[in-house]
């Protein structure tokens, strides 16, 4: 359990100035190089030109020193940063005893970094809300004397009872024991309105208890429970950084050339070493290395308000890139929630065929295994005992009984290696038809009916209008579902009766790339790990699939994958933009000074300046998701000129 701490209690939050000063002490050259700044202009004020050049040359020769070793690191690894630039200005401003100018570069450089932090930890804030919203302790109701007893979250054990009071975080996945329950789930599903709940139902950990107390039973420890597996994607997507980050790189090489370009050329017109020096100054390259992981830590801040814990920048950046799409079916297009609609009798009675079938499934992660145990558990069918079982993924299940009894539960072409041929029933839009062997006989089939999620033919939609050329169904059905479903979707491409392996294969095939594909299941796992981006739909708890996914849906709806594709979008335009902003200024900057009306110092300054502004234009990142669900509100879905390519480098 987490209690809930009055405003008083609550830790406050940290300003800009608090955060810079809190990341300072972990910086102790920025500090040192500070420090060295302030001595060397009241040194410069003073007129002690000689005690002004011996601190510019300890403070700047040592930031040179320990930029030059990265340096060297990276040109030995075959990286080529921008680095060189920075040490060739500093060299510069040493060289033509331009002292201040040459700290104040100093100070950009240790600095920027400080900047940068700052401004990661603001973008990341909604990342840093959902791991300090994870349960830390549980309240354990004691079987024999009723007493409760505060533990730590991680000693709660399956079975235990514990109690959830008011407006108090669900410690751990649980059935619920009250009668009732109101739940605000929002910060795991997205769901805004409180769920009500009965007594039987399964509850989520993290999710908020509402007005009444609640007494539920643990059904999974807190490190197996839902938002543990969230905490865990969440963790990577904060730890992890941005490929993109590389982006600035590619303009490493040209932007260096051009600026020493124009610094020798004005040094060659003016006959003046200081125009080379000044010309370098403004060239810095700060603004290049900061705007694109600020950007990419606010556009991962945007997906996480909508519920997609993308888990590290390269996915991003593939996600705007995308230009083909595999949907799984089951859980995926379709709700996931089926209920059984008829059984159609063979050799078994439809009684019969519904217990072996629930006593089978028992031993099944797929989505279709509840709903067959609930039915039978409705009728209050007494299940046989099971001595044996195995799933086999994306076909069924093959069970031993306890009187030696063999039974398969699966998909048709899984049922016929035991029986031959069979007759495969009608079925209706939506309906699909699971199959029942016993022994080499047909014993039944039961028909399920799971119908298409409301939000996926429009989120189709807005993927072909985003520029997704190719968009196809993977699943393990039989056809006739499949091809009902993709028609109801908008899909015209249909692969069905599929295994993970040729999953696998017809995502690898897909062409035009980069490919995503949107799975749930555990069978999805391979194909999500496959493809150049995956995402997987967890609305109702992580799975295998999550864990293979670079990106994960912790709500239950299939319009987040177009919502995050426009995210992803959007940041790589902001970086793009940010990037392009910073190198338009500092090549304005470096041509007024190669004609000599931009001193040293003020240039230096002038570059912390495009600092700022590079930030500020990659923190526009941070507000992608309003306009997402502004018009979600509106009910006007965001056409193709909101998914507008990001401009090509």
């Amino acid at each position: 359990m987490t209690q809930t701490l009055s405003p008083l209690e609550a830790p406050a939050k940290p300003g800009l100035l608090r955060e810079t000063l809190q990341f300072s002490r972990s910086r102790p050259l920025m500090v040192f190089v500070v420090i060295g700044l302030a001595t060397g202009v009241t040194l410069w004020a003073t007129g002690q030109q000689t005690a002004l050049a011996i601190t510019a040359f300890l403070v700047v020769g040592v930031v040179i020193v320990t930029t030059a070793i990265g340096m060297v690191r990276d040109l030995m690894s075959g990286h080529w940063g921008l680095d060189v630039l920075a040490v060739v200005a500093m060299v510069a401003t040493l060289a033509v005893q331009e002292y201040v100018a040459g700290l104040i570069i100093a100070l950009m450089l240790t600095g920027g970094e400080a900047l940068e932090a700052v401004a990661a930890r603001r973008a990341s804030r909604e990342l840093d809300m959902l791991l300090n919203h994870a349960p830390a302790f549980a309240q354990r109701v004691d079987p024999v004397t009723g007493d409760v007893q505060r533990i730590p979250v991680d000693e709660v054990a399956v079975g235990d009872e514990l109690l959830v009071r008011s407006s108090e975080v669900l410690p751990v996945d649980g059935t619920l024991l009250s009668e009732h329950a109101s739940i605000d789930e929002s910060s795991v599903t997205g769901e805004p309105l409180p769920v009500s709940y009965q007594a039987g139902d399964s509850l989520l950990s993290g999710t908020v208890n509402g007005t009444e107390s609640l007494t539920m039973r643990a059904e999974k420890v807190a490190s197996e429970s839902n938002y543990a597996g969230i905490v865990k994607l969440v963790e990577a997507a904060v730890d992890s950084r941005a490929p993109m980050v590389r982006l600035a790189d590619r303009y490493a090489v040209p932007f260096t050339i051009l600026a020493l370009l124009i610094a020798g050329v004005a040094w060659y017109v003016s006959g003046d070493p200081v125009r080379f020096a000044e010309v370098l100054v403004v060239a810095t390259p700060c603004p290049l290395l900061i705007a694109t992981p600020v950007a990419f830590m606010g556009g991962m801040s945007s997906a996480a308000k909508l519920n997609v814990i993308i888990k590290d920048g390269g996915a991003l950046e593939v996600l705007a890139r995308v230009r083909s799409a595999a949907f799984d079916k089951t859980g995926t297009l379709t709700q996931g929630k089926a209920d059984v609609v008829n059984i159609v009798p063979a050799a078994r009675s439809a009684r019969e065929t519904l217990q072996l079938a629930a006593a089978a499934e028992q031993f099944s992660v797929h989505v279709f295994a509840e709903p067959i145990i609930a039915a039978a558990r409705v009728q209050k069918r007494e299940l046989p005992q099971v001595a044996h079982a195995d799933e086999v993924a994306t076909n069924g299940v093959h069970a031993v009984f306890s009187d030696g009894t063999q039974v398969r539960v699966g998909k048709p072409a899984f049922i016929e290696e035991v029986t031959g041929h069979i007759t495969r029933p009608a079925l209706a839009a939506g309906e699909t038809a699971v199959y029942v062997a016993v022994g080499n006989e047909l014993a039944g089939v039961i028909v399920l009916s799971d119908p298409l999620r409301p939000q996926a033919a429009d989120t189709v939609a807005r993927l072909r209008a985003a520029g997704v050329e190719e968009i196809a169904m993977v699943t393990g059905d039989v056809a006739p579902t499949a091809e009902s479903i993709a028609h109801e979707a908008g899909i015209t491409t249909v692969h069905a009766e599929t295994t993970p392996q040729t999953k696998v294969e017809l995502v690898q095939a897909m062409r035009p790339r980069p490919v995503l594909m949107v799975g749930d299941g555990i069978n999805d796992a391979p194909v999500l790990a496959a493809a150049n981006v995956g995402i997987a739909m967890a609305g109702r708890g992580a799975t295998v699939a999550s864990e293979s996914a670079s990106a994960v849906i912790t709500a239950d709806d299939i319009s987040r994958v177009a919502d995050v594709m426009y995210v992803s979008r959007r940041t790589v335009t902001i970086a793009l933009q940010s990037i392009w902003l910073g190198i338009i200024i500092s090549v304005g900057l470096m041509l007024v000074a190669a004609f000599g009306y931009l001193p040293a110092v003020v240039g230096a300054l002038l570059q912390e300046v495009v600092d700022l502004v590079a930030i500020v234009s990659a923190l526009r990142a941070l507000s992608i998701h309003r306009r997402v669900k502004r018009e979600r509100g509106s009910g006007t879905p965001l056409g193709a000129e909101a998914f507008a390519q990001p401009t090509r480098q």
